[in-house]
């Protein structure tokens, strides 16, 4: 099969089939977007979302990668804008009893909140809700916010007003750390502020979702196990789980794919007591920020490090499946490491943590072993070229 051809998000393969919607709360900045994705019925026919939802995210990546908008957008638009998540849009929430357990999810630099749907339509199909955040700090590649107008409309969309955030690069003679700090302190706040909208919905308070009233939020009144509720993010969101969990006490774990330990301050390390589950690939990481997960691991037994071998830092993200063979080579997409055993072993790892911190009534412990980096394509630590420097 030609590389075109095969190229698409993989299905989950959990139980559950997985739906999902978008949801924002307010008017201003302050509020809230995310997609959540969640166990749901089968449904015949069932429409399945974009996975670029806005031209304007073409744009906002082109800007990222700092390449041209006029002709990078385009072949964007062109290369991506047709892949869709294989999902139920809308899909009407399977309920269950005991209510299902949570996971924030964080992206990375220059990432919106669609970029990991393969992991978080897995996580969902094993019986996870997943709030995956769009961060409003201008470290998405773009995202936006609804004004509300003045005056009362008939029409939803009219009512609307959209101002979109752009994305924030370090300008010369600036401090990265200066720059990125403030925003990663910003996305554990949305993190935060995500569970406790979370809570109020499965409370039944009435919650508005101004995008649409596709789903209605009042499915997910008790279907929320607030009891079990982690957070878990990829790069500049592994480290923005990190301090969310320093944060906030209903964040039992943190699972951190491939951190990026840069922007978090030394300060920190001293106020995570609470296991987190480093999943580094094997070529992003330093060995000074091997050593600042280390001291997270000497104040937590339970907090693991184990790297995938032939992985690179894109090969936790949706990209890793969708670039053809061209942008895989310009972009570095993929490892040697076949992308589906990578997805594979990245949940599997943080469903075996979950089981074990969340208190699950899983299986997922059958995956322990990959806990102690012992298993096909996954070594303990860091590789030997980091470990020993």
């Amino acid at each position: 099969m030609g590389g075109a051809q095969s190229l698409g998000l993989p299905h989950g393969k959990g139980p559950h089939r997985v739906g999902c919607t978008d949801v924002m709360v307010g008017h201003n900045r302050k509020g809230l977007f995310f997609r959540l994705f969640y166990p749901c019925l089968p449904q015949e026919g069932a429409e399945q979302p974009l996975w670029i939802p806005r031209y304007e995210y073409c744009q906002g990546l082109a800007d990222y990668i700092n390449l041209n908008r006029k002709w990078c957008t385009p072949l964007l638009s062109v290369t991506f804008g047709s892949h869709r998540v294989p999902v139920s849009w809308n899909g009407p929430l399977k309920s269950r009893g005991s209510g299902y357990p949570l996971i924030i999810f964080s992206h990375g630099l220059g990432a919106f909140r669609t970029v990991y749907s393969a992991v978080c339509v897995e996580m969902a199909s094993r019986g996870l809700l997943v709030m995956a955040l769009e961060h409003r700090a201008q470290s998405a590649c773009a995202t936006d916010f609804c004004k509300a107008e003045a005056g009362e409309s008939d029409s939803l969309e009219a009512a609307l007003q959209e101002e979109w955030i752009p994305f924030r690069r370090v300008q010369e003679g600036q401090k990265e750390f200066h720059v990125r700090n403030p925003q990663v302190r910003q996305r554990a706040n949305e993190c935060v502020r995500g569970l406790r909208l979370m809570q109020d919905i499965a409370s039944g308070k009435a919650v508005t979702n101004v995008l649409h009233r596709g789903f209605d939020l009042s499915a997910l009144k008790e279907s929320v196990d607030l009891t079990r509720v982690a957070v878990m993010g990829h790069s500049f969101g592994g480290a923005t789980a990190i301090l969310a969990l320093a944060k906030e006490d209903c964040f039992k774990c943190a699972v951190a794919l491939d951190a990026w330990m840069f922007p978090l301050e030394n300060a920190l390390y001293s106020k995570v007591a609470k296991p987190v589950l480093f999943i580094n690939t094997e070529t992003f990481q330093t060995a000074e920020s091997i050593a600042k997960m280390k001291r997270l691991r000497s104040r937590n037994n339970h907090t693991k490090i184990i790297t995938i071998l032939g992985s690179v830092h894109q090969s936790q993200t949706d990209f890793t499946f969708l670039a053809g063979n061209l942008l895989n080579r310009v972009f570095q997409t993929r490892g040697a490491l076949d992308p589906y055993m990578g997805l594979d072993v990245t949940c599997r790892a943080a469903l075996a943590f979950l089981q074990k911190h969340l208190e699950l009534e899983e299986d997922f412990d059958r995956w322990s072993n990959l806990l102690e980096g012992i298993g096909d394509a996954v070594i303990p630590e860091a590789p030997l070229c980091i470990s020993s420097l």
